[in-house]
C-alpha cells in the first residue's frame, strides 16, 4: 500500500478522469505515473516513486506540460520516474516537491 503525500492530494481530483502507469521494479520500489486533463485542458501529471514498504520516496506534480499529449505527457513521466527510481537522475535532499 502506497503512503500518499501532500503532492499527491494536491493532483488528486475525483472528478477528473485519468490515465496511470504503475510499475514494480526488481528492488521492490514502485513506480506511479499519472496523466489527465485538467477542467481547462492542460495536460498534467503526478510522478510518484515508492519504496518496498509503501512510503514516498519522490512525489512530483506539473501542473501543465505545455505542448504535450497525455500519451507523450505519460511516457516521460515513466521515463523519468525509472531514472529517478534507479539513481540516473539525483534525487534531491527533499523528497517530496511541487513542480509547475
Amino acid at each position: 500500500m502506497r503512503i500518499r503525500e501532500a503532492t499527491y492530494w494536491r493532483w488528486a481530483d475525483r472528478q477528473l478522469s485519468c490515465r496511470s502507469h504503475d510499475e514494480k521494479l526488481s528492488d521492490g520500489i514502485s513506480i506511479d505515473v499519472k496523466t489527465r486533463l485538467s477542467r481547462t485542458g492542460a495536460t498534467q501529471l503526478f510522478v510518484g516513486i515508492y519504496a518496498r514498504n509503501g512510503k514516498a520516496l519522490v512525489e512530483e506534480y506539473y501542473a501543465n506540460r505545455p505542448c504535450e499529449s497525455m500519451t507523450r505527457a505519460l511516457v516521460w513521466g515513466v521515463d523519468r520516474a525509472r531514472a529517478l527510481a534507479t539513481g540516473a537522475i539525483a534525487i534531491e535532499t527533499q523528497p517530496l516537491r511541487r513542480q509547475a
